[in-house]
């Protein structure tokens, strides 16, 4: 029989043909089983696995007096497993007795039900539902088998509008969020994310680990058990510099005052950690994560008042800024403080009067008197002396036309009002505008917490702090993870006799002067009233302030601004009084520290790290299971 022979040639070509695709086949396996192992075996996991997802606890936002102003509460999830029972009458009843607890339409629910009966999955019938209902549907689940409740957790403020535009809100993640969010596997995309404030900001440290149900399906998605319950894991903690007590009082104050419109900011002045912060008109964040079956009312939504008056609010600061223009004045060595003028009530420049405050007038004033009184012709007289440049000067000195630094989304810078800005607009500079200057009107405009950096500045001696409202962050189990640090802004240097006198003027006017009433027994005060016109409306009310306990460093500054407020010296004074009592823990009536035992505590619920997720109750399970075999 002839042989055939195969060309050596042809022979090479099929044993490298065999090298390749022994190759790529070992090549593969390597890549299966050793390169990529995890992602494949999670595929595969994928393909007969169900997850019934179930939302962990956010980590609280607790005051620096252990307040949780962000805490969680328990909501639950209604689920169907599909079981042994085939009798349509059974899912009738079932649609019949849930649906209308829910909300929804009988067919409707009587259409998922049979979907998910068909198919042999599991179904979500609500989602987000309230402890009232909870217990409805703990005694309706007991007649149906299959039936059961998954617990998860809701955001909550236990307070709700308080310090809402720091604290912010939430709401769900949108299109556009979505792909990035996605590729990080922590977020579904029914999931809840921070829209503003420190929900914002510090998202990823809120967040949790989501837990779950994991249940064994076939490759059809036909149920056959439960394979395991994943505990969820709580997310970390913020903890602020707020003080509760003080942040109390502020957002008291402005809610009691004549419009209910404006803003407090307080610092300790010597770090420059945010005591309260609080903006009026204000939003519940509560609104933005109710229970699915609670009717909540819509109309809120469409005037949410997000605008924050302590960083976004810019005002004319009126007579608070006398304090900048006195420490021009003091510096410049052109007045002596003995140096008097006459206030007969107005000044007149020849071709237009400008009046003080006071009609009457006051008399002979000189620099202590004039602080005291917040005499404006003293300041016309003096402004025209040391001159608008100067005056400008120590405007900037004293950061005015800068954002602060704030770690808050919208901070606005204000406007500097001064001769070198207006040539840089190859504009005039009149003697009208020196004398608008000098009393802190015209076109001058700042925010609350730049001027409560002001006044924190004389109070440590021209210290500029970044303000700042985080303490530190620790995560489930208390363990601090981060601490924010002291961050030093800038300096204003005044020459030592200044800052004394400009104290001294200060601290008259609270004893004797036009900020009497915040005056409280026992602590100094130091403050400067303001009314500031306004050309929206009514005379726009300022206070600025520190405190401090004799012996003792100031340990509170505080701006307030009521808008339409007439008066700083009625309106805003006694807000910032009670702010000061509140967070040096002072009592107005005796002029005594506060005792700690009768300092009120608000009691919330004991953080949860971690749970077990409970798995549906060993009937529904057992149901489940026959219907599989």
């Amino acid at each position: 029989m002839a042989q055939i022979k195969v060309p050596r040639e042809r022979l090479e070509q099929l044993r490298l043909l065999a090298y390749v695709v022994c190759s790529v086949i070992g090549f593969r396996l390597v890549d299966i089983q050793l390169l990529r192992h995890d992602y494949y075996r999670r595929a595969a996991e994928k393909n007969r696995t169900l997850i019934i997802h179930q939302n962990a606890p956010r980590g609280r936002i607790v005051t620096r007096d252990n307040v949780a102003l962000a805490a969680n509460e328990p909501s639950f999830s209604l689920i169907y497993l599909p079981g042994r029972f085939k009798d349509p009458e059974y899912l009738k009843r079932l649609a019949k007795d849930f649906a209308s607890r829910l909300g929804m339409d009988d067919d409707d629910l009587l259409a998922a039900l049979q979907r998910s009966f068909d198919n042999g999955t599991p179904a979500r019938l609500a989602e987000n539902l309230s402890t009232r209902s909870m217990f409805a549907f703990s005694e309706l689940k007991t007649l149906y088998p299959g039936v059961d409740l998954v617990v998860e957790t809701k955001r909550y403020y236990p307070f709700g509008h308080f310090a809402s535009h720091l604290i912010g809100y939430m709401g769900r993640i949108d299109a556009k969020e979505w792909p990035a969010l996605r590729k990080e596997g922590a977020y579904r995309v029914e999931s809840k994310i921070g829209r503003s404030g420190i929900e914002k900001r510090f998202e990823s440290k809120l967040k949790g680990r989501d837990g779950g149900l994991y249940l064994e399906v076939d490759y059809r998605g036909k149920l056959h058990r439960v394979l395991q319950s994943e505990p969820w894991i709580s997310g970390s903690d913020v903890r602020l510099t707020l003080d509760f007590q003080a942040q109390k009082a502020a957002e008291e104050g402005l809610k009691n005052s004549l419009t209910q419109k404006g803003a407090v900011v307080a610092i300790n002045p010597q770090n420059g950690a945010l005591l309260a912060l609080a903006s009026s008109p204000d939003f519940d964040p509560n609104m933005f994560v109710v229970y699915s079956d609670t009717r909540a009312a819509a109309a809120p939504l469409k005037v949410l008042p997000e605008y924050n008056l302590a960083i976004q609010g810019l005002y004319a600061p009126g007579s608070v800024f006398k304090i900048i223009t006195a420490s021009a004045i003091l510096e410049s060595g052109l007045i002596s403080p003995k140096d008097t003028y006459f206030c007969p009530g107005y000044y007149n420049t020849g071709n237009r009067v400008f009046k003080c405050w006071d009609k009457k007038g006051h008399g002979k004033v000189n620099f202590l008197k004039a602080i005291t009184n917040s005499c404006d012709v003293y300041f016309y007289n003096a402004g025209l002396k040391v001159g608008p440049a100067l005056i400008e000067q120590y405007e900037r000195e004293f950061r005015l036309g800068m954002k602060t630094g704030v770690p808050m989304v919208g901070e606005k810078e204000g406007y500097i009002f001064g001769p070198s800005r207006r040539g840089n607009l190859k504009s005039y500079w009149f003697i009208g505008d020196t004398l608008n200057l000098s009393i802190g009107q015209g076109e001058l405009l700042v925010t609350p917490i730049q001027m409560a950096q002001v006044i924190a500045a004389v109070a440590n001696g021209g210290i500029f702090w970044r303000p700042r409202y985080v303490d530190r962050i620790t995560d489930p189990y208390g363990r601090e993870i981060s601490r924010s640090n002291d961050e030093l802004l800038g300096t204003v240097k005044l020459k030592p006799e200044s800052w004394r006198l400009l104290r001294e003027a200060l601290k008259n006017v609270v004893d004797e002067g036009t900020g009497v009433q915040s005056k409280i027994k026992g602590l100094e005060i130091y403050g400067k009233t303001g009314t500031a016109q306004n050309p929206q409306g009514g005379d726009n009310a300022w206070f600025v302030a520190y405190a401090q306990v004799p012996g003792r460093k100031p340990e509170v500054a505080v701006a307030v601004l009521v808008q339409h407020g007439q008066h700083g010296a009625s309106a805003a004074t006694p807000i910032a009084r009670d702010v000061i009592a509140a967070a040096l823990r002072w009592d107005v009536k005796t002029g005594a520290p506060v005792k700690p035992a009768a300092e009120k505590k608000s009691a919330v619920p004991e953080k949860t790290v971690s749970n077990t997720a409970p798995e549906p109750e060993a009937a529904a399970v057992q149901t489940t299971g026959d219907s599989a075999q």
